[in-house]
């Protein structure tokens, strides 16, 4: 099994955790590929019997690859999107961050994880994504995301007027920061905080959600997944910004913007004693008193 290792960033105090999975994966047998700058950060610190393949983007990503792991938070599982595309390699996600709604694995549960994938334990899971269509290039050649698209005001105290369409029929003005349309995997991200709803993963919807709108009547819409949203954009200032996951353009106000559900899946590894409702309960304490 060849398991690539993706990480942006990490503490000094998750050195001796990123050294005991490097170890682990090397003492089953299980060959490795690093992300370039993660692998020049780490190599310091780790003694490798021979000096493993790196990569730097999707295009030098070895295609057999079984399995991609994202080592910190959900924000760097999010950059793994990119890497992966339309490939179907699987992603898991081992939580060096602070939730962790997507990479939920935590510490402690690391060499659990590690066993259940070489015994082949696990489950995968398809997850949809949004594609943005625009009216000039944006995002490169990854126009898409897991969690949300945005659109947010950019230079102004000013709130922002966004014009929105369901399959080309007018649906409402947002008088607001900014606008979220969620998957449902993103609806425990930017939507929950902005008062957006749990959705389980494997419904087949997108959730509409303003941010700090100025009528107070204005509530969250989930709506079919199979419909395209597009947006025209208001505001005292030319600039907007818009937003894939964690990535940012900025856009003028005749920029035309859509979005639907993107062709392709991405595939999230989960061992099998993991799955939504013990994450959301672990993660929001629900069914836990917390008045003590």
């Amino acid at each position: 099994m060849l398991v690539a290792l993706y990480n942006r960033t990490f503490e000094q105090e998750d050195i001796s955790t990123l050294q005991h999975i490097i170890a682990m994966l090397e003492q089953h047998g299980l060959q490795m590929v690093f992300y370039k700058e993660f692998y020049e950060r780490i190599q310091p610190h780790i003694n490798l019997k021979c000096t493993p393949r790196l990569f730097s983007s999707k295009l030098d990503l070895p295609t057999n690859t079984d399995m991609l792991f994202s080592l910190g938070g959900d924000g760097t599982l999010l950059d793994t999107i990119s890497f992966v595309g339309g490939s179907n390699i699987p992603l898991i996600g081992i939580n060096l961050g602070r939730l962790g709604f997507l990479a939920a694995i935590p510490e402690e549960e690391v060499e659990a994880a590690i066993l259940s994938l070489v015994r082949g334990s696990y489950t995968v899971e398809k997850r949809t994504l949004l594609h943005l269509d625009s009216s000039v290039p944006l995002f490169g050649d990854a126009p898409y995301a897991l969690n949300e698209f945005t659109i947010h005001r950019k230079d102004s105290s000013s709130m922002i007027k966004i014009h929105t369409y369901l399959n080309g029929e007018f649906m409402n003005t947002y008088w607001a920061d900014g606008l979220v349309v969620a998957t449902p995997t993103g609806s425990t991200g930017y939507s929950l905080s902005c008062g957006g709803p749990v959705v389980f993963p494997q419904t087949s919807s997108f959730i509409i959600t303003a941010v700090a709108p100025h009528n107070l009547n204005t509530r969250p819409v989930v709506v079919p997944d199979d419909n395209v949203i597009s947006f025209e954009v208001e505001g005292r200032t030319e600039q907007f910004l818009c937003t894939l996951d964690s990535r940012t353009e900025i856009i003028t106000s005749n920029v035309q913007l859509a979005v639907k559900r993107e062709s392709f899946t991405i595939s999230l590894v989960r061992p099998d004693e993991h799955n939504f409702l013990n994450t959301i309960r672990q993660k929001l304490y629900w069914g836990i008193d917390k008045r003590n």
